[in-house]
């Protein structure tokens, strides 16, 4: 049996179908911030007739967002993220969410 299979966790269908690639979907806007202001900069400022005046901005965005969603590395780095926030709520039990959250100070 090949050592570097058995450090990989499984993972379920769920978690590389559906929530690897939600992780994926929201790190892909962080990183085409530009394109998505310019898309809905466009979107605001045309109103009714975005979907004929922002084709431009609206194929630069799908570009960016699709050269993400391909990359074979962004994938990796999605799903080690995710490992590692799976792994500190099975050790804690507080979601991710709750953990990035601002403490409240009594001060």
């Amino acid at each position: 049996m090949d050592p570097s299979k058995a450090e990989e966790p499984q993972l379920r269908h769920v978690e590389k179908d559906v929530l690897i690639p939600k992780l994926m979907r929201e790190k892909a806007k962080e990183r085409c911030a530009q394109h998505v202001d310019a898309f809905n900069r466009c979107c605001k400022d045309t109103g009714f007739f975005m979907v004929f005046k922002c084709q431009e901005e609206n194929g630069a965005l799908k570009e960016c967002l699709t050269r993400h969603y391909q990359d074979p590395a962004f994938f990796e780095e999605c799903k080690q993220e995710y490992l590692r926030e799976k792994h500190e709520y099975e050790q804690t039990g507080i979601p991710a969410k709750n953990r990035k959250q601002k403490l409240p100070t009594s001060m």
